[in-house]
């Protein structure tokens, strides 16, 4: 991030950080009885109109022109479960596969959460338990300190600046696992984890246990040392939603509602804003990629408290508000400039969403 979005995101928390309209507010609990879930292997997904909800109908159209003119491919506003709004623009369309970039970080930890509660792994435990020792370049002492849940909270005291290569020469030690928050791909690590404890290949066991259960498309794509998913936008909005149900789907419970809980939950004591590879709203503090600065105030000041974000590069974003029964999906290009997760763009594009569902 450059020094001038820090500066703007310190200004926008100053000038909106009081707003009346993101007062703390309890959860509401989901019944899950009544949210719709769309069909597996079908396109059929049932609607919902802006009326129905009492929307304001007239902000809708800004808010879509606004989005276009942002670089958006694709949008959709799921409540409770049903589509409000999809649309497709900048000659994208429903059936065309786009990136999600570190937005797909919440595929990998929600793959971990499914792996424990089959009993293959307990993220409590040290990597080096499932991969081995020498998976890193520290010593013993310093490797063995470092525990699968702290891949998941960007605190595994690794360095972050020499690249995305998670081979052992690459991964050098800065600080005891837990003493430092920074923004890493060796979180990537865990799906070497979930593989060697499954016996499974990585694509096999999170296509088994996540993806067809749900009814998504796409497929994982190496590119330079990262794991990047590609699917259509109604997967991201699939995936979405399964998150909102507390982890069930249907009748089926897919990954336990306790491990979402945790994940959207403060993973450690540095940045406030977030879980196992979940972005959180609401917090008193956060800090950013490539930056050990604390920023005071909420991550997107615009965002209602208990939303939570998946966010990744150019603006890839899946925002989940449990109190509104939002889920709400975006994918293309930057909105403005290149990003790693958070962007002056979240909280302008919240501005506009407040003036449609306010």
């Amino acid at each position: 991030m450059k020094h001038t979005l820090h500066v703007y995101l310190v200004l926008l928390i100053f000038i909106f950080g009081c707003s009346s309209e993101n007062s703390n507010k309890p959860e509401e609990e989901i019944d899950t009885v009544s949210t719709y879930f769309p069909p597996i292997n079908s396109d059929t997904w049932e609607t919902k109109s802006i009326s129905d909800l009492s929307w304001n109908e007239a902000e809708l159209q800004p808010l879509l022109d606004y989005l276009e003119e942002k670089n958006t491919k694709s949008f959709i506003i799921l409540h409770d479960g049903k589509i409000v709004v999809e649309t497709y623009m900048n000659a994208h369309t429903d059936s065309k596969f786009w990136y999600w970039a570190s937005a797909g970080k919440t595929l990998t930890s929600t793959t971990v959460g499914i792996a424990q509660d089959n009993e293959l792994i307990n993220i409590n435990n040290k990597v080096s338990d499932y991969l081995g020792t020498a998976w890193t370049s520290t010593t013993l002492e310093q490797e063995n300190l470092i525990t699968c849940k702290n891949l998941l909270s960007m605190d595994s005291g690794l360095n972050d600046t020499l690249g995305d290569d998670v081979s052992p020469d690459n991964l050098q030690y800065i600080d005891n696992a837990g003493s430092r928050w920074a923004y890493h791909n060796v979180y990537v690590k865990m799906q070497d984890v979930v593989a060697a404890a499954s016996n499974q290949d990585w694509n096999d066991y999170f296509t088994e246990n996540l993806k067809d259960k749900i009814g998504m498309s796409g497929q994982w794509i190496d590119l330079n040392n990262l794991s990047v998913y590609w699917s259509n936008t109604r997967s991201m909005a699939r995936f979405g939603h399964l998150i909102y149900a507390k982890g069930q789907w249907e009748n089926t419970q897919i990954i336990s509602e306790n491990f979402i809980d945790e994940a959207k939950s403060t993973s450690q004591n540095i940045n406030e804003a977030y879980g196992y590879l979940w972005w959180l709203n609401g917090k008193p503090s956060y800090h950013l990629p490539q930056s050990q600065y604390e920023f005071s105030g909420k991550l997107i000041p615009n965002a209602p408290d208990d939303m939570f974000a998946t966010l990744g590069k150019n603006d890839q974003k899946i925002y989940i508000v449990p109190s509104k029964k939002l889920v709400i999906v975006r994918m293309g290009e930057a909105a403005t400039e290149e990003n790693f997760a958070l962007s002056s763009f979240d909280n302008d594009f919240w501005g506009k969403i407040n003036a449609v569902i306010n």
